[in-house]
């Protein structure tokens, strides 16, 4: 609009508005970081699932080489889904593996990640999850929480880092876990998964909680890494 009103280019109008600091409008404030715990284990558990591909040989993150064969490409070997729960004041975290994030899949990872807090001594008051079609419109999931009496709370859309830790937490289990080893095939890579959890539960140091593993912050576990 200003190049054809004084009748000059618009890469000289562009350089004239940069010069002066007018070329872009500026940008929108950030929102101020607060960082929020709750005070007690069980008091909120954040849910998530991330995908990650399947693969028969090593790929390309690992290798480099992102060439595959024809059978490979016909191969179609699909993804697979880790679903995860962390707590909210402990970071005590909880991972499956599954083919899929639909509606029953969530229901039955959920009703063993209960059980799971509940063999530490934690009882769920909350559950948060980001609003995936499995999540608020489960009626499986629904139930299963109110015969429990577990409050479900969902982050307001395109908000993920309102479910930060669990966010953060899969970012560890990515590079840890996911790329952080060379393995042969997923199937490798699936086994690995329940020791990784154990080390990242019992003796991997997270720096959010004082350098020290999520255990220590379980008080009715008896085997605590104090």
């Amino acid at each position: 609009m200003i190049a054809a009103q004084v009748n000059v280019p618009h890469a000289t109008v562009h350089r004239c508005l940069r010069r002066r600091g007018l070329s872009r409008l500026p940008a929108a404030p950030r929102e101020q970081v607060r960082r929020f715990e709750w005070p007690c284990p069980g008091d909120l558990i954040q849910v998530d699932a991330k995908r990650f591909a399947r693969f028969s040989r090593p790929g390309h993150k690992l290798t480099g080489d992102r060439y595959r064969t024809g059978a490979e490409k016909r191969a179609r070997v699909g993804w697979e889904f880790c679903h995860s729960a962390i707590d909210d004041h402990s970071r005590l975290a909880y991972t499956e593996l599954h083919a899929d994030e639909r509606a029953a899949t969530v229901t039955a990872f959920i009703a063993r990640a209960i059980a799971f807090y509940a063999a530490h001594g934690i009882t769920i008051r909350r559950l948060q999850t980001d609003n995936a079609f499995a999540y608020i419109h489960n009626r499986s999931l629904r139930d299963l929480l109110t015969s429990s009496a577990i409050e479900h709370r969902r982050i307001p859309p395109r908000t993920p880092k309102r479910n930060g830790k669990v966010e953060r937490y899969q970012q560890t289990l990515a590079r840890e876990w996911a790329y952080g080893q060379r393995y042969r095939s997923s199937n490798t890579r699936a086994a690995a998964l329940p020791h990784w959890l154990e080390h990242y539960n019992r003796t991997r140091n997270h720096s959010g909680i004082g350098n020290r593993p999520p255990i220590s912050r379980v008080r009715k576990d008896p085997r605590q890494n104090i």
